[in-house]
């Protein structure tokens, strides 16, 4: 224990240096020399003989790509006091789900030569010309496939026509 506090001890400002650069926050920089520390000492029979600096720097390296990555899937940390109230609230996203769920089963219930055309040309974005060589047909019938598609979606998602009951129509005459 005490060999280990001879070779740890004088690496201490170096390591702090190391993380401010790296996270440039002194209380982030300060936690992930904490945590190199920790790992250090709970690992040093595990080290390999040689450089000391060499496998602390590391152990720090690898801690800090660790925390970059945890922050950038999970948001970084910011204290409840320092966030303005404008912050925590948001629109609530279930009208979205519930019309995104509706226009997919929608989807589903178009024809299979519709669905596809439609999906190749709308969602990936492919030209007439690039789905019909997909779909070895004519682009005519790319064309007219998503328009037959376009048209049943909007009914469907619009829902029947409600009939207006007693309307009279008149015919031309001349």
């Amino acid at each position: 224990m005490e060999q280990m506090l001879r070779e740890v001890e004088p690496l201490i400002p170096a390591l702090r240096r190391y993380a401010r650069a790296l996270v440039r926050d002194r209380a982030s920089a300060d936690d992930l020399v904490q945590d190199c520390l920790e790992r250090a000492i709970s690992r040093w029979s595990q080290r390999r003989e040689g450089e000391v600096r060499a496998w602390l720097f590391t152990i720090l390296h690898n801690l800090a790509v660790d925390r970059f990555r945890r922050i950038k899937t999970r948001g970084a940390h910011v204290s409840l006091d320092e966030t303005p109230e404008s912050e925590f609230g948001e629109a609530a996203a279930q009208d979205q789900k519930l019309m995104y769920q509706e226009v997919m089963n929608k989807l589903a219930t178009l024809p299979e030569d519709q669905r596809a055309v439609l999906l190749l040309v709308a969602v990936e974005d492919l030209s007439y010309a690039e789905a019909a060589k997909v779909l070895n047909v004519p682009v005519g019938t790319v064309m007219s496939r998503l328009s037959r598609a376009r048209e049943r979606l909007q009914r469907e998602i619009e829902g029947p026509a409600t009939p207006l009951g007693n309307i009279v129509t008149f015919r031309s005459v001349k």
